[in-house]
């Protein structure tokens, strides 16, 4: 499967039109086969057949190159949710929380569920201006899940430092083909199912320097130790130094793939991921327009068309996958995907 220039056949065979990476990505072969290793070693009880912490640490160095942190900057869990319900549990009774409107639910609810903060709410191109001296968080989507809309990442990083407001990012839709300097947020939180063709059961989070201490390691039971293996009874006695304090103990077999999806995406590049997938997201566009559609603007590999939600049942029968959000037809394009599928989304679209 090649298209400009990324050559995905050895690892991909969908027998689909696969257009839904914004919900669920693909799991490259690597991926599928070391999930098969652990699990053949894990039912003839050989050694190893538990899983490998060492496997775990690669796939949390191979996310800090990704995203541009040193790996110490990382702790691994398995979803966005539990680590926004970590910062949530940090703030204080009356702390005010601002967020997008509309944005997904796992990066609200854990405060809106607090029931002591305050929470406002501000559409998503006025963001940044909606924060004052008053706001502790800003918890927002990079790329919005419903639509594809991106944030204005450098107006809200601005104004967040210019009234002392905290950043948490969920970068679920955008690490893998956005590029990330994750350093640049107070927290960011991805979910691996999606653009880092990880199962699901990945996720990762980081952590400023400046802000570890303002978290604290609530589910820590043994990894959170900076001697695991003599801190498997009684209390910890000395907290793991950087973000790994706050690791949740991981899904093994979704760490193993994770740690050969992750080769993957750096073998690819995110630059040319980016290119690749914007490119036929522009595609789409186009065609769109030419048959009187009007997509929700912008330019992210996740293309939405508002009112032709409805159409998803009729694209599926035709084996083709998108999904239905908020009234929109979704479509997202990666690495796996071709002109070839574009052109097929859209001769069915224009029957």
């Amino acid at each position: 499967m090649e298209s400009m220039g990324i050559n995905t056949g050895t690892e991909f065979a969908p027998t689909s039109t696969y257009l839904n990476t914004a919900s669920c990505g693909l799991l490259p072969r690597r991926a599928i086969d070391a999930v098969r290793t652990l699990a053949a070693e894990s039912g003839e009880g050989r050694p190893g057949g538990a899983g490998d912490f060492e496997v775990v640490d690669q796939a949390r160095a191979a996310f800090a190159r990704l995203v541009g942190v040193a790996e110490s900057r990382v702790a691994t869990g398995s979803s966005v949710a539990v680590h926004a319900g970590l910062i949530a549990a940090s703030l204080p009774p009356g702390a005010e929380v601002l967020a997008p409107e509309d944005e997904f639910a796992s990066i609200v609810n854990p405060f809106v569920l607090r029931g002591d903060l305050k929470m406002r709410y501000a559409p998503l191109d006025a963001l940044a201006a909606a924060i004052t001296p008053t706001t502790a968080l800003v918890s927002f989507s990079a790329v919005q899940s419903a639509d594809g809309r991106t944030a204005d990442l450098p107006a809200v990083r601005a104004a967040a430092a210019v009234h002392g407001a905290r950043t948490l990012l969920d970068a679920t839709q955008s690490t893998g083909w956005l590029p990330l300097d994750a350093d640049a947020y107070d927290y960011t939180l991805t979910g691996a199912f999606k653009w880092l063709l990880c199962p699901r059961g990945v996720s990762f989070l980081t952590v400023r320097e400046d802000a570890q201490e303002s978290l604290a390691p609530l589910h820590g039971g043994w990894l959170a130790a900076a001697d695991t293996w003599n801190s498997t009874y009684g209390p910890i006695a000395e907290l793991a130094p950087g973000a790994r304090r706050f690791d949740e103990p991981p899904a093994f077999l979704a760490y193993h793939a994770a740690a050969a999806s992750l080769s993957l995406v750096e073998e690819t590049g995110v630059d040319a991921i980016h290119a690749h997938g914007t490119a036929l997201a522009a595609r789409y566009r186009a065609g769109l327009a030419a048959l009187g559609h009007a997509p929700v603007p912008g330019t992210a590999p996740i293309v939405s068309v508002p009112g032709l939600a409805d159409r998803e049942p009729e694209l599926t029968r035709a084996g083709i996958l998108t999904s239905a959000r908020a009234g929109h037809l979704r479509a997202a394009f990666h690495l796996y995907n071709t002109e070839a599928d574009v052109d097929r989304l859209l001769d069915v679209l224009s029957g």
